[in-house]
């Protein structure tokens, strides 16, 4: 199970064992380590653009620094397709014992299914089990891979492409795994094409606790209309991309969590950057895309700007407390 019963009550995985879920304190619902890819890595980074130690070492300060600020936990929603490997994140957890981790198992995709799982699954070639469901449910409940770290919650994406087959069998599998472990969910939606609404009907069809779901990305949007008919069916607003400027200036990210916090809905929003200390995406180049094109792009942008803001925005401190410990606790517990 990704939520465990301790003497002090229910505790949640992290990448360095369970802690109390009363102990997570102001949580980042959404933020990546390291978006590295092994094969992108071992093929065209080392040598180059990829120094282990110096990277871990920038993880190691990023992370003390949020932690200063108060942070005490992130959800790291790093999955198959964006490069998870649990043995870097551990090394970093490992120095920076002040902040938890918590890791997820899931998958990434857009559109199809990676190659490994196309002919694997009911109705396939290999006609079996789904795949999927079976390999994150191991994660949740025995751990990933040999390191003894177990997932605290699921990933899946409903991109501008929608149900696309591969989507829905991944979503599917998702949600299965879900009903076996009660393990929360994350989506990633596109708020453009308003993705997040089929995304909670197929979690319903499953059997998916709404109450257990956060609608990654919602926070790209400002159409009240569509975030509380997402927040009406029980689930959670990832208010998650402060600081990407590119998909949601801060000062409409700001007014629209003020104005859904004045409409009674603190209690269905967390709050976060989507942040990460590398990703690959870029490159080498990935240190001045952050100084250059998205400089609040950062851990502790919520901290330093946001709050600030939503404060004289009339948000209070109760509703910011709701955001950043009260709800996390909720869906981990």
């Amino acid at each position: 199970m990704s939520t465990v019963s301790s003497a002090t009550g229910p505790a949640v995985e992290t990448a360095l064992g369970p802690v109390p879920a009363a102990d997570l304190g102001p949580t980042l619902m959404h933020e990546h380590v390291f978006v590295l890819a092994t094969e992108h890595l071992d093929n065209y980074g080392r040598g180059s653009w990829w120094d282990e130690d110096v990277r871990v070492a920038d993880a190691v300060a990023k992370l003390r620094a949020v932690a200063a600020k108060g942070v005490r936990t992130i959800a790291d929603p790093t999955v198959w397709g964006l490069g998870r490997y649990i043995p870097r994140v551990r090394r970093v957890a490992e120095q920076v014992p002040e902040i938890n981790i918590i890791v997820a198992t899931g998958l990434y995709s857009y559109d199809e299914v990676p190659h490994q799982y196309e002919h694997r699954g009911p109705g396939l070639l290999l006609d079996m089990p789904e795949p999927m469901t079976e390999d994150f449910t191991r994660d949740l409940t025995e751990g990933i891979a040999d390191t003894g770290v177990r997932a605290a919650f699921l990933k899946c994406v409903v991109e501008s492409r929608g149900l696309t087959p591969g989507v829905e069998r991944i979503c599917r599998a998702v949600a299965q795994a879900h009903v076996r472990t009660g393990a929360p969910i994350t989506v990633h939606t596109d708020s453009g094409t308003r993705s997040g609404l089929p995304a909670l009907d197929l979690f319903a069809e499953e059997g998916v606790d709404l109450t257990k779901v956060v609608v990654g990305h919602a926070g790209d949007s400002n159409d009240l209309d569509y975030l509380m008919r997402l927040a009406d069916t029980g689930a959670t607003l990832g208010m998650d991309r402060f600081g990407l400027e590119l998909y949601n200036p801060t000062a409409q990210r700001v007014a629209t969590v003020a104005a859904l916090c004045e409409r009674g809905y603190a209690d269905r929003m967390v709050l976060s950057h989507d942040a990460a200390c590398f990703m690959d995406y870029f490159g080498g180049a990935w240190d001045d895309v952050l100084t250059q094109a998205a400089p609040d792009w950062r851990y502790d942008h919520i901290h330093d700007d946001v709050l600030p803001a939503l404060r004289e925005a009339g948000v209070t401190d109760a509703q910011i407390d709701r955001m950043l410990v009260d709800n996390p606790r909720r869906y981990f517990s």
